[in-house]
């Protein structure tokens, strides 16, 4: 009979008490700027939508009953969609850690993102036209496996996003 040295396979428990755990993490916070590159860019929707709307009603005088309601309804959107990005801005953040990012955001369900760095195939620098008048980027995290960015943390300033870029390209080789 032919033995062969296999090695014994174990699987035993791990005490989860003992894990890290990823709420201790001081998230880093967005960049007060890219506040203002939401509240323009919501802005701008906004007045799309309040012309759209003034449109609406000088040409159908059906609605010109309507037109204090339809204006009060359109405040409270606009009041509650200010006041819904402004919390959602206030709870992102995004951490790097020795072995994994994370990226927590959320206003009525919160997500904790935890990407290792094992896991990235790409990372990428996306400035959008208001977010370049801020001096800010985003940097994409691309997965393995995934068809498009697993991870999108914006509102950082350039040359920092650059930098973590950077990071971020070296972990992966160091991965390799």
């Amino acid at each position: 009979m032919d033995t062969i040295n296999r090695p014994v396979f174990t699987n035993e428990l791990i005490g989860t008490q003992d894990l890290p755990r990823f709420e201790a993490v001081a998230f880093t916070p967005l960049h007060r700027d890219y506040w203002k590159v939401t509240a323009i860019g919501t802005g701008m929707f906004f007045i799309v939508v309040a012309v759209a709307l003034g449109f609406m009603q000088y040409f159908n005088s059906d609605l010109a009953a309507y037109a204090i309601w339809l204006w009060a309804a359109y405040a409270l959107v606009v009041c509650a969609t200010v006041l819904f990005l402004r919390i959602a801005f206030m709870r992102k953040g995004y951490a790097f850690r020795e072995h994994d990012v994370l990226f927590t955001s959320g206003v009525i369900s919160h997500t904790t993102t935890v990407i290792p760095y094992n896991r990235i195939q790409h990372v990428a620098l996306h400035e959008g036209f208001l977010s370049r008048q801020f001096n800010l980027a985003e940097i994409q995290v691309f997965t393995a496996g995934g068809s498009g960015s697993e991870l999108e943390i914006p509102g950082i300033p350039k040359d920092l996003a650059e930098n973590i870029k950077q990071l971020l390209m070296g972990k992966i080789q160091t991965a390799l």
